[in-house]
């Protein structure tokens, strides 16, 4: 008998580890960006979770196991997201539904997490839009189209150094006629975002806050100015992988990559900007990444667009390829980064006076010049007051694109307008004008005071018609 307890006793104790304990959803948080929606699912215990989708009407279906919802639902931030509503019910005794009715096409995708210094247990559920850009403004055709061109000459250029022949020895792409003038495309990348606050000060300022409103009047400021563009990597509160970052940049074919970030210190006392670049350390591995990475064997070098095939290279030369494409890139990242730290030196103590090098993954594009800033310490009392300062915001915007535009004015990409006009010496308000986004004949026709007959008549236009891109020839008013 005795034995007998025993067993069931042993048989009891040894199921008790397959007995999970009911799990509490204690908050739901969700971040809307342009092509997907991301909501986090806070928990007192792993679930198990089911995600379907449902049509006519369209909905998300989640189905969590032995759960109970402790969260309200009806505060979310819908707005900008696929979510137009959200239900929630019980289901079968124990188990929690929510249902998301959808705006939108999606495509849904789930994964648990465990708990890190910040979270708990919690389920991610991923709303991706199918053809959706990342970007709020992505790179006009036009753009892109000159951007093509000017890569492939300069991939045939590093090709043909790589195997000790002269330039004009490879075919290369001639340049479009008239001179395209396009832009000089910066990616501005804000660190952090949704769930990732980054470094909180003592105040209680969020990293992944501050960095977003410096890097938003960054962006301003580069589009204020003829001749360049920006592209903001995260426009809004949520998270970004650092690998699809560099992926953004490269598909908008930028010229030009600065991250930024807030510093943080386990003592109050440090303080000051920073600038790194890519190190020589990290430039190496990551080549070596490359070239190990199948996908990668037929991807970019010294482009954007991926049509150099290294299939029917041997493996020596993709490393020469990639090392002339990583050096030249580094060395561009070094030269900007020492314009960008003397302008933030006016306006801003410098925590180091020369550009650091670090091996930062978003600073890991074979070809395309990358620089983080650290702005300031933001666990610093005094400068976390100053980061969140919109006056001392602008400032750093200001430096940093200071810092940026005087070396381009210096080292104009060819097909740039700031090329055209070195070489032209053409300025801003000239007899000529490249039409950006969002103009039209009659607003050009105002602002240059020429009647819109005669500005359609000088550039022999049957209407109102125009593209982004195309150079239109003012008449004397």
């Amino acid at each position: 008998m005795r034995r007998a307890k025993l067993a069931v006793l042993m048989a009891l104790g040894l199921a008790l580890p397959a007995v999970s304990q009911a799990a509490t959803v204690d908050s739901v948080r969700l971040w809307a960006a342009p092509d997907h929606a991301r909501l986090v699912f806070d928990l007192s215990e792993p679930a198990k979770a089911e995600v379907f989708a449902l049509d006519s009407p369209s909905r998300l279906v989640i189905d969590l196991a032995d759960s109970d919802l402790q969260a309200k639902m009806d505060d979310l931030p819908l707005e900008g997201s696929a979510i137009s509503a959200v239900r929630t019910g019980v289901r079968e005794g124990d188990d929690l539904r929510v249902v998301l009715e959808l705006s939108r096409d999606i495509e849904p995708r789930h994964f648990n997490l465990a708990p890190n210094e910040e979270y708990g247990h919690r389920l991610v559920v991923d709303l991706e839009y199918p053809g959706e850009s990342a970007v709020e403004n992505p790179i006009d055709p036009i753009e892109s189209m000159i951007r093509e061109q000017e890569i492939a000459a300069k991939r045939a250029s590093t090709k043909a150094k790589a195997l000790g022949k002269a330039p004009e020895e490879t075919s290369v792409v001639e340049q479009a006629e008239p001179h395209p003038r396009r832009d000089i495309i910066i990616a501005v990348d804000a660190g952090h975002g949704g769930e990732d606050t980054g470094a909180v000060g003592p105040g209680g300022t969020r990293e992944k806050d501050v960095v977003l409103e410096i890097s938003q009047r960054l962006a301003a400021r580069i589009n204020a100015v003829e001749g360049f563009k920006a592209v903001l990597i995260r426009d809004g509160d949520y998270y970004l992988g650092l690998r699809q970052r560099t992926r953004l940049a490269r598909e908008q074919k930028v010229d030009f990559f600065v991250s930024i970030h807030a510093d943080a210190f386990t003592s109050p006392r440090p303080q000051g900007s920073s600038v790194f670049a890519l190190s020589q350390r990290g430039a190496t591995s990551e080549t070596a990444q490359w070239l190990a990475d199948s996908e990668n064997r037929s991807d970019l070098i010294g482009g954007v667009d991926g049509n150099l095939s290294l299939r029917d290279k041997d493996q020596v030369l993709r490393g020469v390829l990639l090392d002339l494409t990583m050096t030249a890139t580094l060395n561009d990242s070094l030269t900007i980064g020492g314009q960008v730290l003397d302008q933030l030196g006016r306006i801003n103590h410098l925590h180091k006076s020369r550009v650091e090098q670090a091996g930062f993954v978003v600073l890991k594009s074979p070809d395309i010049p990358s620089l983080l800033v650290e702005t300031g310490f933001i666990s610093n009392p005094t400068e976390e007051e100053r980061l969140a300062t919109p006056s001392h915001q602008e400032s750093l915007a200001k430096a940093i694109f200071g810092g940026v535009r005087k070396h381009f004015e210096r080292h104009p990409p060819p097909a740039s307008l700031l090329a055209w006009q070195r070489d032209h010496d053409r300025r801003p308000g000239s007899d000529e004008y490249r039409i950006q986004q969002g103009d039209t004949l009659s607003a050009i026709a105002s602002r240059h005071n020429v009647p819109v007959g005669r500005l359609r008549q000088a550039n022999e236009l049957n209407g109102d018609v125009i593209r982004v891109g195309q150079v239109l020839h003012i008449p004397e008013s």
